[in-house]
């Protein structure tokens, strides 16, 4: 999709862009694959705020895309129209199969209405496929990747990104990841071939802050400009450093940085770090 700006008449729109939406060919979602939200404005089943800086928004429905491509294997399916999703970055892909059961799926790059598709290991190795990373070639790019065999794609989902295959080895195939991470997963996992579409969204400035609220997100307050019975790094006369070895949370934990994985049993599947290092 390509990148549209505006006529600058007030100061936010000077330099506002958005989306020119010339991917999107069918304009109303399916009813049937949508399902109502209900807005917890970053607060768990308790109550509390476990996500700050959330409310607020427009209403929007959940679409439920299918991310797992399993139930009809072998099944061709031809694309009905390409759809704006207001819940993620992608946009995603109505598809109609065989015998009349409707989808959605991530929309690749270069995926259009009328295209087939197909799920299972004897489907073509096309954009839009999804099959076991076994008979997929070393070298391809895909996307929409699980990290357990049938629970669904979890890896690599949002717009313009994509992982290639470099190896197969064993029972694994080796990935690299967007971040730069060399990662194994296991042969029988799925994924969808092809990268993800939407490839210019990075570039959209968003122009102003009321374009945030409309997205359910609220101000954020620098902590340094706070008193400093609200954050570790208030206080001070005019604009000082933050008088700690490093800076912290609001609670005066470790922030910006710090580590927080823990050691898990599937670091051994890392191969390579994202800044580099390998897994020791």
């Amino acid at each position: 999709m390509g990148i549209k700006s505006y006529n600058p008449y007030t100061p936010s729109r000077r330099n506002m862009t958005g989306s020119d939406f010339s991917e999107i060919t069918k304009k109303t979602p399916e009813k049937a694959l949508c399902v109502s939200l209900d807005k917890n404005a970053g607060r768990n089943n308790q109550g509390k705020i476990t996500v700050r800086h959330r409310g607020g928004g427009s209403r929007r429905k959940y679409r439920l895309v299918d991310f797992k491509r399993n139930a009809k294997d072998g099944v061709p399916a031809t694309v009905i129209g390409i759809e704006y999703d207001p819940n993620r970055t992608a946009n995603i892909a109505l598809i109609c199969y065989a015998d009349g059961e409707k989808a959605y799926i991530l929309a690749p790059e270069g995926l259009t209405d009328g295209m087939k598709v197909m799920n299972g290991p004897e489907a073509e190795v096309r954009v839009g496929n999804c099959l076991p990373l076994a008979a997929i070639p070393v070298g391809t790019q895909v996307h929409n990747i699980e990290l357990h065999p049938g629970k669904g794609g979890q890896l690599v989902r949002s717009a313009g990104n994509s992982a290639q295959l470099m190896a197969k080895e064993g029972k694994y195939a080796t990935l690299r990841l967007p971040s730069g991470e060399m990662r194994m997963v296991p042969l029988e996992c799925r994924a969808t071939v092809g990268v993800v579409g939407n490839v210019d969204h990075s570039l959209i400035n968003i122009g102003k802050a009321g374009r945030k609220r409309h997205m359910g997100i609220r101000p954020t307050v620098r902590g340094s400009v706070m008193n400093p019975n609200d954050h570790p790094h208030g206080g001070g006369e005019g604009k000082t450093g933050i008088g700690r070895p490093g800076p912290c949370t609001p609670w005066g934990k470790p922030a910006l940085g710090l580590k927080t994985r823990k050691r898990k049993a599937s670091d051994k599947l890392i191969v390579r770090r994202r800044n580099g290092k390998a897994i020791k």
